[in-house]
């Protein structure tokens, strides 16, 4: 079978054939006269030759005897997570729960999590789950699970740790900022994302994405017409928060991009040929028709997240509000190895319609407004009505009431500062007209 061949090549092509045999995979060899005469050819033959004899002596010599399967997989892992945070082999339970989380329904703890120097950090809780009831943050670093460190373990080990079943109890050890490490104790749970909600605020309607899944689009423009039809007319405008949003599907950013959008491009993936190049484009037809938009981002903020904010952006559709985003910026293949799960492999990158790359930059926000919480002053500020026997106080009182339609204490800083910058431009534009 091999004589034909250089006795490098003839080492290389069986330590290839053995590690095939090892994964039911067949791999078809180069031509013989292109190995002999291929430089590049030849080094990697040179390598797979290490790899073949590195292959038999650990599972000859290693102290515990290792399976075949167990050593390639080992290998194929390694291979991937060595090259980013996002690339990783699959196994085929792996590859079936992820396909069961696209679809808006898993088990767990519900968070998003991506390695960092070794050490697994969160990305985002996912709302109304035990990681955000418990008060996990983006940012923040997982240590251990039940006393047992997560350090060394690739991304798909960690998170193996981290799930088990509905019900089971959970502890781990999490280091905030230059805070202490501390413990913070779970209870798994059958994750069921609702991924869009919606609430109005008087006359200006909020719309929360959690996530992108395949209910995510249907579930905007039934919120939207819900918010149409609540405030019966006087809809002022929208926000629409994407804070601590991981991500999700790309067809569905591109979706809740074009449903505000009347033409151009939402986005473009590059990849590494030169030709490898695909733009996403709207259609014409805006659901909100017009009507003053702000989205809202912050570290939590990832991949589809920042699609959705960079396009609304660059079109100068919406005013982005908040701190930057995450800055995930890259497009995971996910491409299945029959019987043997599948490969997720970075394989491009994502670029806004000014040609901005996502990737480790994040989308900035036109208007920085850091996390914050409004609290009433227990007595409040001293003015002419309250003064006693002060002239109309009773009616100013009423007046006050009037214009107070929600409290905002019950709210965070961002939303509010988004709130009060919808009605603001709602008040210039509605002078502008009088004006005119």
């Amino acid at each position: 079978m091999f004589k034909h061949l250089s006795p490098v090549a003839r080492f290389a092509s069986r330590a290839v054939l053995l590690a095939c045999l090892a994964v039911g995979v067949v791999l078809l060899l180069p031509a013989p006269h292109t190995t002999a005469e291929s430089p590049n050819n030849r080094e990697t033959y040179r390598q797979l030759s290490l790899f073949g004899d590195i292959f038999e002596r650990v599972r000859s010599s290693y102290v515990d005897e290792i399976t075949d399967e167990a050593l390639v997989e080992a290998a194929i892992n390694g291979m991937l997570t060595s090259l980013d945070p996002h690339s990783a082999y699959l196994p085929e339970d792996s590859f079936q729960k992820m396909r069961v989380q696209t679809s808006g329904k898993f088990g767990g703890l519900g968070i998003e999590v991506t390695m960092q120097n070794g050490f697994v950090k969160v990305v985002s809780p996912i709302d109304e789950t035990p990681a955000a009831k418990a008060g996990l943050q983006p940012e923040d670093y997982i240590l251990s699970v039940d006393g047992e460190s997560l350090m060394g373990l690739s991304l798909n080990e960690a998170v193996e740790k981290l799930r088990g079943p509905v019900g089971s109890k959970i502890i781990i050890s999490v280091q905030r900022g230059s805070e202490e490490p501390f413990e913070v104790s779970l209870v798994r749970d059958e994750i069921k994302i609702r991924s869009v909600r919606h609430t109005l605020f008087e006359d200006v309607g909020y719309i929360r994405l959690t996530t992108f899944s395949e209910q995510t689009s249907p579930g905007l423009n039934e919120a939207v017409a819900a918010l149409r039809e609540e405030a019966a007319g006087q809809l002022k405008g929208l926000v629409l928060d994407l804070r601590n949003n991981p991500g999700g599907l790309l067809t569905e950013a591109i979706k809740v991009s074009d449903a505000f959008l009347e033409g151009g491009e939402i986005v473009s993936t590059r990849g590494r040929a030169e030709g490898d190049i695909n733009h996403a484009y709207a259609r014409p037809g805006d659901i909100s028709n017009g009507l003053p938009l702000v989205v809202l981002i912050n570290s939590g903020s990832a991949s589809a997240s920042e699609i959705v904010a960079g396009a609304l952006k660059d079109h100068r559709r919406a005013v982005v509000m908040g701190t930057r985003s995450f800055g995930k910026g890259s497009v995971q293949s996910v491409l299945p190895v029959p019987g043997h799960g599948a490969i997720r492999l970075t394989t491009s990158r994502y670029y806004t319609p000014s040609g901005v790359s996502i990737q480790a930059r994040g989308i900035e926000p036109d208007i920085k407004v850091e996390l914050a919480r409004i609290e009433n002053l227990e007595n409040g500020p001293v003015r002419e009505e309250n003064l006693r026997g002060a002239l109309d106080s009773a009616a100013t009182e009423e007046e006050a009431d009037e214009e107070q339609p929600f409290d905002q204490s019950k709210i965070d800083f961002q939303l509010a500062r988004a709130i009060d910058l919808i009605r603001g431009v709602s008040v210039f534009n509605r002078l502008q007209g009088e004006r005119g």
